[in-house]
């Protein structure tokens, strides 16, 4: 949090020292100073953040070092309120010139509170050497990801740009789905329902699609169709998304019309699309009955053997869909299954790794037995230890863990926590903004990035920003922080984030805003 705080203040010096009214010579000679020493503070307080639970006074740097960056943007916004660029214009230049008694006090005060934060700079830089904290992006071996130094992330462009191809990790279920294909192409006429239950991160989707992308499944069901339901939903949204992904392609004409229907007419023409032909549906994450009730209707029953596959983490919902529908219970993976999925994550899908000891190993597995067999915990677990490579490193993650268990087993809330504080400042940002998409929603991945880049998320200097802004994506992929949800031509070209992880970037950017008010306030009061 205070990683993304401090790059905030320090985006607004430089957008600062744009401005006209910096032509003081002191003036601007403190707003670079500043600028250039909270910028080099950065690389030092990743470190201090993994320490900061076991000691009081890397809490009480952290607090100092947020509230010179939210006082110094208070005071560059009350700058730019007080004191404005000279207006041109025979009058207004006399009246600029009748205010510039206090134009010019008005810039001294600013000057002596950007040297008063000086000071209060220089005072933290000192505790820092005291306190002993690395600048992480310079620690031998480290991995590029840890700071923003626009030389090593060539280096990893260079090194490693590919993302984990997520349909190598399925790992386990494989009973499941032979289960759930069996009852797929049961001897049954009339449309069935099969229910996937279980908790959040179970893979009740990943299993799903599992068999949506199967072989055997598309010989069979040429018309197949997948739709999100999410907690807030809005039955004519879900209709359209089911017509456009049965019809394949909607151009032109058709789109606005299909824009236009209200709910009566979209129920209409889907039963239309889908009469006579046998069809699968998947209708994904549904939290109220009520959900499939507003759905159901436009399915057809044509007696030819149409299925629809219904994913939900409740219990009720998944019996009470249909009388005679088939509910599945998801299982946990079993300790097997559990260490295959994470070599597979940690190899980046080969199931091995030739820099990991043993030591590693043996670790790993102590982590991976607390995960109790949740596959999201795994993968997360696996793409926070893929990036480092010396053993020390995993030895510091066991011991978070170790001081964070809850009847002796590691809460996924921790874990995603865990993750991203390991991201560095640009990825948390990068991160953090994907909550600001619907949940369970299809991410395009091209105007992503190009949202990453207007918002200043990606300042590379040597690198051109599209390259940046890929490796940033692939990261976040390779980490198990966002998914893959197609690809064209071999790239990445939409992704979602599950619901936790989104519910994470959600938190954490209240966070920062509450913080970021309550030093306002203090400050006004």
């Amino acid at each position: 949090m205070t990683d993304a705080i401090v790059s905030f203040a320090v985006k607004q010096l430089g957008d600062f020292l744009t401005q006209e009214i910096v032509d003081r010579k002191n003036l601007r000679t403190r707003v670079e100073w500043l600028r250039n020493e909270l910028g080099y503070m950065q690389s030092f307080i990743q470190d201090a953040e993994e320490k900061q639970s076991d000691d009081h006074r890397m809490q009480q740097w952290i607090s100092e070092i947020t509230d010179i960056a939210h006082n110094t943007v208070a005071i560059l916004k009350d700058c730019n309120l007080k004191v404005g660029a000279p207006k041109s214009g025979f009058f207004n230049s006399l009246q600029t010139y009748a205010c510039l008694c206090s134009r010019e006090a008005n810039l001294h005060n600013i000057s002596q509170q950007l040297e008063s934060l000086k000071q209060r700079v220089l005072d933290i830089s000192r505790k820092r050497e005291t306190y002993g904290i690395r600048n992480l992006s310079n620690s031998a071996g480290e991995g590029a990801n840890r700071g923003p130094n626009s030389r090593s992330i060539i280096k990893r462009l260079r090194r490693a740009t590919s993302y984990v191809d997520q349909d190598r990790l399925f790992v386990g279920f494989e009973d499941v789905t032979r289960t759930l294909l069996a009852e797929l192409f049961k001897m049954e006429c009339r449309r069935s329902v099969i229910s996937i239950y279980g908790m959040g991160g179970l893979g009740k989707t990943t299993v799903a699609r599992e068999l949506y992308n199967s072989s055997k499944v598309m010989e069979n069901f040429r018309y197949r169709a997948w739709v999100c339901v999410s907690q807030e939903y809005s039955t004519s949204d879900l209709l359209r998304t089911l017509i456009k992904s049965f019809r394949k392609r909607c151009f032109g004409d058709e789109l606005k019309i299909i824009e236009k229907m209200d709910e009566e007419d979209l129920e209409r023409y889907l039963r239309e699309i889908l009469k006579g032909h046998k069809y699968l549906a998947v209708v994904d994450d549904v939290w109220h009955k009520e959900a499939w009730e507003s759905l159901k209707r436009a399915f057809p029953d044509d007696k030819n053997g149409s299925r629809v596959i219904i994913t939900t983490r409740k219990k009720d919902v998944a019996t009470r869909v249909d009388d005679r529908s088939f509910v599945h219970e998801l299982r946990f993976l079993t300790p097997d299954e559990s260490w295959d999925l994470f070599c597979k994550k940690i190899s980046h899908g080969d199931g091995y790794n030739n820099w990991c000891s043993a030591g590693m190993l043996d670790l790993g597995g102590q982590m991976v037995h607390k995960c109790g067999g949740l596959p999201l915990a795994i993968v997360v677990l696996g793409g926070l230890l893929c990036h480092k490579e010396r053993l020390q490193e995993w030895h510091e993650v066991k011991e978070h863990i170790w001081r964070h268990l809850k009847n002796d087993s590691l809460e996924i809330s921790f874990l995603l926590s865990l993750s991203y504080d390991d991201l560095s400042g640009q990825l948390k940002h990068c991160f953090l903004y994907l909550g600001s998409f619907l949940e369970d929603s299809l991410i395009d991945v091209e105007k992503l990035k190009w949202l990453w880049m207007a918002e200043g998320f990606i300042t590379a200097r040597e690198a051109k920003m599209e390259e940046v802004a890929d490796h940033y994506l692939n990261e976040l992929v390779n980490r198990s922080m966002i998914q893959i949800a197609d690809k064209m031509w071999d790239k990445i070209a939409y992704c979602r984030i599950h619901d936790l992880l989104r519910d994470l970037a959600v938190q954490k950017a209240i966070e920062i805003l509450i913080y970021h008010r309550r030093i306002l306030n203090s400050r006004e009061n």
